[in-house]
């Protein structure tokens, strides 16, 4: 089945075959929204089960989160209780989500796109920040020998977001905020839009 496809995501949500879950947000973005509390607006693509909207607003972020799989946004809305109501059931390519953000949260949407899509992502991306914003996150670099996941490289990475974006941080991923489908694979990264 193809990734492009709700179906192939409503068909792992619903039979909870999700191995990109970690069942919370990790530590690197708790520690990023320490850093830059808000006031702040942010928007979570392809948010699967949710857990970044609460981090965002105990940090006084306002959280958008986005998925076009109706299983997945349902899954979204039961974790996030109170919260559920920052879930929205759209397309991250098409739909308007008001806007513009201070920040998009990436973490395993980008892989799931195949490569074709992700110069669409890096624009949509910029289209969707603020000036100055930024897109933060964790993103799998690597192989993958039967994507998906779809990994990226450091060349291929500067190639796709150097012409709009800066990179301002980058470090490794930490055991206790990866998963072994992505096991030393994964990067913190901060991409400043310019």
């Amino acid at each position: 089945m193809d990734s492009t496809e709700i179906g192939f995501w409503d068909d792992r949500y619903r039979a909870n075959r999700t191995p990109w879950d970690l069942k919370g947000a990790p530590s690197l973005l708790r520690s990023y929204l320490l850093r830059n509390p808000g006031p702040a607006a942010a928007l979570v693509p392809g948010c699967g089960s949710g857990y970044e909207v609460r981090a965002f607003d105990e940090a006084g972020w306002t959280a958008l989160a986005v998925d076009f799989a109706p299983a997945a946004v349902e899954r979204a809305k039961t974790v996030l209780g109170p919260l559920g109501g920052c879930v929205r059931l759209a397309d991250f390519f098409s739909d308007d989500f008001g806007g513009p953000f201070d920040l998009v949260y990436e973490r395993t949407f980008l892989c799931s796109l195949p490569p074709a899509l992700w110069p669409g992502y890096a624009r949509r991306v910029a289209q969707l920040l603020k000036p100055g914003g930024s897109l933060v996150g964790i993103f799998f670099y690597g192989e993958e020998p039967e994507p998906p996941p779809f990994p990226l490289d450091p060349e291929r990475a500067r190639r796709l977001f150097d012409p709009l974006f800066t990179l301002e941080g980058d470090e490794a991923v930490p055991e206790s905020d990866s998963l072994p489908l992505y096991g030393g694979k994964e990067r913190w990264q901060v991409w400043r839009r310019r």
